[in-house]
């Protein structure tokens, strides 16, 4: 993709998409699951990926940056090496996937990713208070997740959802769990990058735009925390969801199934 093929509103929606990147890096709830379904209804879908990457980068370098002194680093080792894995085989799988394949599948996982967030609402508003949570602990449950969450970050640039449902299984703080997955996002993007250059959807040219929108991601992770505190959290959450579903019908087509 060349700087020249981007019409002006492929622009403000890489823009708008690249700031809601640094919004969810920024410590904003969810945002940042919009980005790839923006990115993959702006773009063409395989090349979305590509131009994503390096916008998730920028906002990966100022996050750690902030909270690089939170990370829990033992369970961080424990899931990438299964992490890794699933990055591996998402590589050989996007090799064998076309613009409307990896469509469906961005539009799947954020079913997927909906379904696990209001399974476990479900499952909490069950428990009482000194009930134990139900996700499981063992090694088992961490190799599945961090297999899915490889394969899936490789494919859509969206396993967030999985990344939290682990850091939610070992209990960890609130600033222990954004420092935790700030190492982890920046670690696993930067193990995708030769990977993806390799299938041919990260390239210079590509490269060029996604720096562009990268400094709006990375300005707008110092913005999260400021936003955080201004907005009421409950109707916040019934619009990205709403946004997510949505956004999820128009990548499966489902227009076309009538």
């Amino acid at each position: 993709m060349q700087w020249g093929d981007l019409d002006s509103w492929q622009w403000f929606f890489g823009c708008f998409g690249a700031l809601l990147v640094g919004l969810g890096k920024g410590g904003v709830p969810g945002i940042g699951y919009i980005a790839a379904g923006i990115y993959a209804l702006t773009f063409p879908a395989k090349d979305s990926v590509g131009l994503l990457l390096p916008v998730l980068l920028s906002a990966d370098v100022v996050a750690v940056k902030i909270y690089r002194r939170h990370a829990e680093w033992k369970y961080l080792w424990r899931i990438f090496p299964w992490t890794g894995a699933g990055v591996i085989v998402g590589y050989f799988a996007m090799d064998h996937i076309d613009d409307e394949g990896v469509r469906y599948f961005i539009g799947s996982i954020f079913l997927g990713m909906m379904g696990i967030h209001f399974f476990r609402k479900w499952q909490l508003g069950r428990l009482s208070p000194d009930d134990p949570d139900p996700i499981p602990h063992s090694l088992a449950f961490a190799a599945c997740l961090g297999f899915l969450g490889g394969f899936v970050t490789m494919v859509a640039n969206a396993a967030g959802t999985v990344l939290a449902l682990y850091l939610l299984a070992v209990r960890l703080p609130k600033l222990a769990f954004i420092g935790t997955g700030a190492w982890f996002y920046l670690i696993i993007n930067i193990f995708k990058v030769p990977f993806q250059v390799e299938l041919g959807i990260l390239t210079t040219s590509s490269l060029a735009i996604s720096l562009v929108f990268g400094l709006v991601a990375a300005g707008a992770v110092l913005l999260g925390p400021v936003i955080v505190k201004r907005i009421n959290q409950k109707l916040f959450e019934t619009l990205i969801w709403t946004f997510v579903f949505l956004s999820a019908l128009k990548l499966l087509n489902v227009e076309q199934w009538w």
